[in-house]
């Protein structure tokens, strides 16, 4: 087959600029040829080099004296969880093929981010989400949610690990370009920890795995364009085709390998398939690498070394084997019925050579390729946009005069609705972990003996105490559109609000930052200030960033998404006494609150951006709730200290929705058996704030705020405690009945709970019929 000539259109096409074109032939002293030209195309991609923000990610928070391997340096991130045992995890996204096909992008999604971790040697034991989609009246985002759900739970409830946690949310902005985040975990011993790089020179290298096919080309390219109509019918090849039950005996033959020690480096081929894994473990090593393409595995005729290179078809690992163990390797694959191939070799040249039935293909210097790409700089400028969000006032918004009804509204709000629709369809309890499942602040898993690999003696090693790890995921990316820099930090901040209130201290957090096209100065401003956001709240909580995911250019023809840096955050429970879940227990039992009822220093009150806003008077403006970092910490490590202390029977958040709706759902939110909900009511009082707008105190979204519930005989002892630790502690209410029942000076609000139930539990399920 005669390759195309290099062209300025060509060049273009593979998304390179000319000044890259010329570096290139800087680099490799001639100009390239097509294959080549297509692997610097995706390895210089955003997706694979992070050119245009990786100056922004060195200012995240990555060390800590848990952290085993930091952010950057292999394919997750891993932290020290004590006994010899670490946890690996990671976020990462897949927007653009899920956009074009939902099924299978979101599926193939799953599969790579679960590769990321049995790649580092852990074994993962759990999943969790993040999805953003547009208005659910439309048929096409209906279309796409439930494409993108059924793969999510195809892929992971056939490969067998419990989704346990997420976020659903619903905005316009989403319209044609789903976010689609995906996060896994996985657990194993400190000397288990496997590396991605060639090391050995000599050192055979092994591809395992099914054949390569035509799907999935250029899949990282495709990545870092902006998505329209043309492009996404351009590039429906380059979604993959994802097999979990593959992907799931890949698995357990990598580790049963990696337990040998016959392992030298092990590395997934995700974006950029064979090109990135074959570059990367050779920049990793200071080594070169050498392949034959006619020895791997295809299973489409005729394939060209460009459609090898760049393919993406899934479930495929490449391992370099310590010379003198190939037969190790050979005897495990065939014993799990899996195609490998030995395809090359560890050089000492610190070049990635390819060839094809030992004809010269590609030569080019493996660092340049997979750490040299060019870095940008972009122009940073605020969105014109935010003049008029800064003027927004209360004046000429009426308070409420339905507060009943516009708590049924909110409930009902697929943003703030239960995700049950979406949780139901994924397997939460396989591996029988899953301790808190879906529905509550935060999922909670415990590690037993059989969540790790095994070691070579065939056992999993010293017993050890039970841990307990919590995981949630948030972002309000409204927030973030209207204030960038304090939109990020209450992305961190809700989510570390949402490991206390679980009785978990964060160890780490995992990032995925979803925005539009980065050539756009005032899509870079949000970027930038999101970062700072984010890097500060990481900070504030000492939990390090790991690792995660940059995904830009998401964005339709009718303008980008709202910026959505998504946060994944993991925390630690050492005793099972102190996990705490959202709802109330128990007739009787006091309510409190923790935190200001209102930040008065906000001009809006906390209605700012918020659900309230948006949903009854369809506006989507003002700034957010401000939100004291300082004071945010210190009310987490009082909720812990509490719980810590025997006298918290359950504690939640306020976020979307407000107080009101906080309170709802610990009212509503308990299921004890399948369409079974445990309702237990409420009696508040809020007569004392009568000065207040009524709408600012039920449904005013005021950071820094968690309501508990106590049992009468503890409320003393709470509260002393509470006070000690420089808490605002207020009793607001008490547990029981059939009705919320909330009292203020100016309005009341009362309703049956089955009223709120309803509309809370169904909304969605009732918008995809």
């Amino acid at each position: 087959m005669t390759e195309p000539a290099i062209t300025p259109e060509l060049v273009q096409k593979h998304g390179l600029t000319p000044e890259e074109f010329e570096r290139i032939k800087t680099i490799l002293g001639r100009s390239p040829n097509y294959t080549e030209l297509g692997i610097f195309s995706v390895m210089w991609s955003e997706h694979c080099s992070y050119k245009n923000t990786r100056p922004l990610l060195k200012g995240f928070p990555t060390k800590s004296e848990k952290i085993l391997v930091g952010a950057g340096e292999e394919n997750a991130g891993i932290i020290d969880i004590g006994d010899g045992l670490a946890i690996a995890f990671k976020i990462e996204s897949h927007n653009h093929p899920s956009a074009v096909e939902p099924f299978q992008g979101a599926a193939t999604g799953v599969g790579g981010i679960i590769r990321d971790i049995f790649t580092m040697g852990a074994r993962p034991i759990c999943a969790l989400n993040s999805l953003r989609f547009g208005d659910l009246t439309s048929a096409e985002v209906r279309r796409l949610f439930s494409g993108v759900v059924s793969g999510i739970a195809h892929y992971g409830n056939c490969f067998g690990i419990p989704t346990v946690a997420g976020e659903v949310y619903f905005d316009k902005s989403y319209e044609g370009n789903p976010l689609v985040n995906a996060f896994c975990l996985g657990v194993l011993r400190h000397e288990q920890i496997a590396r991605g790089a060639a090391h050995g020179i000599g050192n055979p290298v092994f591809y395992v795995g099914p054949a390569t096919g035509r799907d999935g080309l250029a899949g990282a390219a495709f990545a870092s364009q902006d998505l329209t109509d043309e492009s996404a019918d351009q590039q429906r090849g380059a979604v993959q085709v994802g097999d979990p039950f593959m992907e799931k005996l890949v698995m357990e033959a990598c580790l049963e390998l990696l337990a040998t020690g016959a392992v030298a480096g092990i590395q997934d081929m995700g974006a950029a398939g064979l090109t990135c894994s074959t570059c990367e473990t050779a920049a990793r090593a200071g080594t070169g690498i050498e392949i034959d393409l006619s020895k791997v595995p295809q299973r489409a005729p005729n394939m060209t070394p460009y459609e090898i290179m760049l393919s993406e078809s899934q479930e495929r690992m490449l391992i370099i084997v310590k010379k003198g163990r190939e037969v190790e390797v050979q005897t495990i694959f065939d014993k799990w019925d899996l195609p490998w191939a030995e395809v090359g070799f560890v050089t000492d040249t610190g070049q990635m050579v390819v060839k094809n039935h030992g004809r010269l293909i590609v030569d080019i210097p493996a660092r340049k390729l997979a750490d040299e790409a060019p870095i940008y700089h972009r122009e940073s400028r605020e969105p014109a946009y935010l003049e008029a969000v800064r003027r927004f006032t209360l004046q000429g918004i009426s308070d409420t005069t339905e507060p009943a009804q516009n708590l049924k509204a909110l409930l009902g709000w697929p943003s703030i609705a239960s995700k049950n629709w979406v949780y139901r369809q994924y397997d939460h309890m396989v591996r029988n972990g899953s301790v808190v499942y879906p529905g509550s602040d935060a999922a909670i898993v415990c590690i037993k003996e059989d969540s790790l690999p095994v070691l070579p003696d065939g056992t999993f090693g010293p017993k050890f105490k039970e841990k307990f790890i919590a995981m949630a995921v948030d972002c309000n990316a409204v927030y973030v559109y209207l204030d960038p820099y304090e939109g990020g930090k209450i992305a961190v901040a809700e989510c570390a609000r949402n490991l206390a209130c679980s009785g978990a201290v964060p160890l780490g957090t995992t990032d995925n930052l979803n925005f539009g096209n980065p050539h756009n100065p005032e899509i870079f401003y949000q970027l930038r200030k999101s970062v700072e956001g984010l890097a500060e709240g990481c900070r504030a909580f000492n939990a390090p960033v790991t690792g995660g995911n940059v995904s830009l250019y998401n964005q339709n023809p009718n303008g980008a998404i709202d910026p959505t840096p998504t946060v994944a955050m993991v925390g630690l429970i050492e005793n099972p006494a102190h996990i705490t879940t959202q709802w109330f227990k128990d007739e009787g039992d006091i309510i409190v609150l923790l935190g200001e009822i209102i930040d008065d220093r906000d001009t809006l009150l906390g209605l700012g951006g918020s659900a309230y806003l948006q949903l009854i008077h369809g506006l989507k403006t003002g700034n957010p709730p401000r939100i004291n970092l300082e004071n945010e910490k210190k009310l987490h490590d009082g909720v812990r200290a509490l719980i810590t202390a025997g006298v918290v029977k359950s504690a939640h958040d306020c976020s979307d929705g407000g107080l009101a709706v906080a309170l709802a759902e610990c009212c509503i939110s308990q299921q004890i058996a399948r369409e079974t909900p445990r309702l237990i009511g409420a009696t508040v009082d809020l007569t004392e704030f009568g000065s207040l707008r009524s709408d600012a105190l039920l449904f005013g979204e005021t950071q820094s705020r968690i309501i508990l519930s106590v049992s009468p005989t503890q409320l003393e002892a709470a509260r002393t405690d509470a006070l000690k630790l420089g808490l605002q502690f207020r009793e607001i209410g008490v547990v029981g009945g059939d009705r919320l029942t909330i009292r203020g000076s100016q309005s009341n609000l009362s309703a049956q709970l089955t009223e709120l139930h309803d509309p809370w539990w169904n909304a969605i399920a009732r918008a995809m019929q």
